[in-house]
């Protein structure tokens, strides 16, 4: 990683890409509805404010994503495809005011692949979209089901996302209340304290052990918050099924094969030079990403944390900004 210096100048032209925003059709039922009034003025800003918070934070670009569970959280099929096209076209709207200041990551409606698929290729090919972000399982005909995307149907989904070249961003949501027997007592434990990081983990190592990334090399996933505890732990994972004789996942290759050459780790919301060493040594630091996780962190602290965290300019600067501009092509 290089020697450390701690009186690093700020990386100007930092470029973001876990930063939300909220659309009206789903804000109300989504976690931007638990903040004060000021936070729903600054998460349904999608201009001059939030370019003024970029501004504070040396942050040239930003990637906006609906906030979750967004989509994700919509039972009905039909409605999931109409709202989404929607929240996408609202997102390329105001996209349009700031083209070399915000660009956007597609809404998708994953109760139905096919749909998704097509929307994904129209946020891409048509609105000049960078992927997707997607908030975690779906919820599929009724409100009281989860379903992930390492099952089969997903597949040619997949497909489509690997042809496109573009990255998926898989998101954390909280489990539903129906599901949450290992946190009764302890509500305080379900959000991004800790219960999305250990959602999101599940469904990555689903993702990975399915044989997922064997069928499509190419793919490419992004995990924020620092990699949601899965490089801390891939070691052990790996380890212990080499010895058990017990179930084996459907992959051909160890488990940290995957999180290495097909995952990208974010920054965001996870402020932690330990944790961030720690990242870059498990993936290497060509595959971790600068982001803030705005407007739940603020731009200001994220910036000086990673300006004066100890860790070499030339990876401050990759992860800044370069490993994005080469990501996205930018």
């Amino acid at each position: 990683m290089g020697t450390a210096k701690l009186d690093s100048a700020p990386t100007a032209g930092k470029i973001a890409l876990e930063e939300h925003f909220a659309f009206s059709e789903t804000v109300d039922t989504s976690y931007a509805a638990l903040g004060t009034p000021e936070f729903r003025l600054q998460i349904e800003d999608i201009g001059n404010r939030r370019i003024a918070e970029m501004d504070r934070g040396d942050v040239e670009l930003c990637i906006l994503s609906l906030v979750s569970p967004g989509i994700q959280a919509i039972p009905d099929t039909s409605q999931a495809i109409a709202i989404s096209r929607r929240a996408n076209d609202h997102l390329a709207e105001h996209i349009a005011k700031y083209p070399k200041r915000l660009k956007g990551f597609a809404a998708l409606p994953l109760q139905d692949p096919q749909a998704a698929a097509r929307e994904l290729t129209r946020c891409v090919k048509e609105l000049g979209f960078y992927g997707a972000l997607v908030n975690g399982f779906s919820q599929i005909g009724e409100a009281d089901s989860e379903v992930f995307y390492d099952l089969p149907q997903y597949r040619a989904f997949w497909a489509t996302v690997q042809q496109l070249d573009v990255p998926f961003y898989l998101h954390p949501r909280s489990p539903l209340a129906s599901r949450q027997r290992a946190y009764e007592g302890h509500p305080w434990m379900t959000g991004s304290v800790w219960g999305f990081a250990a959602e999101t983990s599940i469904h990555a190592l689903r993702l990975m052990g399915s044989g997922l990334f064997d069928e499509y090399p190419k793919l490419k996933v992004i995990l924020g918050h620092l990699g949601e505890g899965l490089p801390f732990n891939i070691w052990r994972a790996d380890h212990r099924l080499s010895r058990t004789l017990g179930a084996r996942p459907k992959a051909r290759l160890p488990i940290g094969y995957y999180l290495r050459e097909n995952f990208y780790i974010t920054t965001s919301g996870n402020f932690c030079m330990q944790a961030l060493t720690d990242v870059m040594m498990e993936v290497g630091s060509d595959h971790v990403l600068y982001s803030v996780d705005y407007p739940f962190e603020d731009m200001a602290e994220a910036a000086n944390w990673f300006d004066h965290t100890a860790i070499s300019e030339p990876d401050r600067l990759k992860i800044g900004r370069g490993n994005a501009r080469q990501l996205f092509r930018l």
